[in-house]
């Protein structure tokens, strides 16, 4: 089953119904890619909010600064694929 967490600063206008478009579109956005094979029935999104202080861990951006460095012997290494 797919889990997605979502850590973002806390505002007020993150309310309920923002974070539910949010988490509809995650949902849209990763069961249209075919080959993850994700069926909307068994992804789950949630939501958090970073409130002590430390950044958010590196990953997946399209901020350079925020972008994981890629490993080329890892699995999951991007640049040739």
């Amino acid at each position: 089953m797919p889990f997605v967490q979502i850590t973002w600063l806390p505002k007020v206008s993150r309310s309920a119904a923002v974070r539910k478009k949010v988490a509809d579109a995650v949902i849209k956005a990763m069961v249209s890619v075919k080959e993850a094979e994700i069926s909307p029935d068994n992804l789950v999104v949630r939501f958090g909010e970073a409130v002590d202080g430390f950044p958010l861990p590196k990953g997946h951006s399209q901020n350079p600064n925020l972008q994981a460095e890629q490993k080329p012997d890892a699995e999951a290494f991007l640049k040739d694929k």
